[in-house]
């Protein structure tokens, strides 16, 4: 009985804790991008899930961007076909598409949106073809030849306003639909690229992107040299002193892409923790780095 009543006294007391930043957030916008491992290992989807749902419950409006690479790659392989990345981006031809689509847009989203329903919450899964929710045009990137692979160009706030508005999560599988000559085409857009543009557009208070490491590292080799928190000037030094480096680099870019637009903070957090999400958002130490 004792051992119930202090667990009891510990529960209320984590509570009491979370009030202030659950007052602060609520009626604010996050843009969650959900990827890496937290999307593989079913325990930690699942911590994901449950925290996506409480933070919609307590008042937050959240949109959830998804990835889906592991996914698309298992079905390449069972089709035969091999992957190719440029410059850290998929290759897409029209038959790579097609299967990127399909997993995305189907499965992967599908699955998302499915759990947050049986957990409670309310969501809708939607891609960026539907509603014209995203345009964009060819990426080609120091003239790389990418197939298609896009940049976005627009985003139909007024349809996710919509959803959030109402309590609902969006939840969005990064492929949007072509402009100019690609008018009418699916293209292919990188996950952590759509959140961050999809931030911007609905004047987010937070982005965060869920990633396989603890953040922003001083050293890559010491997981302890974790830098938790960065004003958006020094993320432009850290660059040129070579701290910020090879996978690491887009992901700053979109962080300072969302700074740069009006979102308040950026955070790049590790989705191996569970509740990863959680202690970012509501606790003083949080769990990974924040540019702001």
């Amino acid at each position: 009985m004792k051992d119930t009543a202090a667990s009891n006294t510990d529960l209320v007391e984590i509570l009491t804790r979370a009030l202030p930043y659950i007052q602060r957030f609520q009626g604010k916008t996050i843009v969650v991008k959900y990827g890496g491992n937290a999307m593989i290992n079913s325990s930690l989807k699942e911590a994901v899930i449950r925290d996506v749902i409480l933070l919609s419950l307590v008042g937050i409006r959240v949109a959830m961007v998804h990835g889906g690479g592991p996914e698309i790659d298992v079905m390449l392989r069972a089709l035969g076909k091999g992957s190719r990345f440029v410059q850290g981006l998929r290759y897409t031809d029209e038959e790579t598409m097609e299967i990127v689509q399909m997993v995305l847009c189907g499965r992967v989203n599908k699955e998302i949106t499915a759990m947050i329903q049986a957990g409670g919450g309310r969501a809708m899964g939607l891609c960026g073809i539907d509603g014209g929710l995203l345009r964009a045009r060819r990426l080609r990137p120091r003239g790389e030849d990418l197939g298609l692979v896009g940049e976005i160009e627009y985003v139909e706030a007024s349809l996710l306003n919509t959803l959030l508005d109402s309590s609902v999560i969006p939840v969005i599988s990064p492929v949007a639909l072509g402009l100019g000559g690609d008018e009418g085409k699916s293209l292919n857009i990188n996950a952590d690229t759509a959140a961050a543009k999809i931030a911007v557009a609905l004047g987010a208070e937070k982005l965060l992107l869920m990633t396989d490491v603890r953040g922003i590292l001083r050293d890559v080799d010491d997981p302890e040299s974790l830098v938790r928190v960065i004003p958006r000037p020094d993320l432009d030094r850290l660059k040129t002193d070579g701290v910020i480096t090879k996978g690491m680099l887009p992901k700053a870019d979109c962080c300072a892409f969302a700074i740069d637009g009006g979102v308040k903070r950026a955070h790049i957090i590790d989705g191996r923790l569970p509740h990863a999400l959680l202690i970012e958002l509501f606790t003083d130490e949080g769990i990974g780095t924040m540019i702001e």
